[in-house]
């Protein structure tokens, strides 16, 4: 009985928490600079990015790392960049849950 219990709270543990996407340079976000910064000094910064996608028929980068806890919470950043038809940055939304992101 003692074993199965044992054998159930590892199985427990090893899904009480899951991690998405990858971990970035969140100190250079404000190295971003809107109509100055272009897709490859982003790419230099950050890397690949971990989704590309459109917003209003823009190019969007999206670097994220969300860490999911089934107890506690979850702790996730996020950084969205915008391109216009140039490759150079038009916006950018940076979010996180980290307190030590927040300035």
């Amino acid at each position: 009985m003692i074993r199965k219990l044992k054998i159930t709270a590892i199985a427990l543990a090893s899904v009480a928490c899951m991690t998405v996407g990858e971990d970035f340079a969140v100190g250079k976000v404000t190295h971003i600079q809107i109509g100055k910064t272009t897709e490859k000094d982003v790419q230099q910064m950050f890397g690949q990015p971990w989704r590309t996608g459109l917003e209003d028929g823009q190019r969007t980068w999206t670097y994220g790392y969300y860490k999911y806890n089934l107890v506690g919470a979850s702790q996730t950043r996020d950084l969205v960049i915008r391109y216009d038809d140039k490759g150079v940055v038009r916006s950018y939304t940076f979010n996180s849950t980290y307190p030590e992101d927040v300035q």
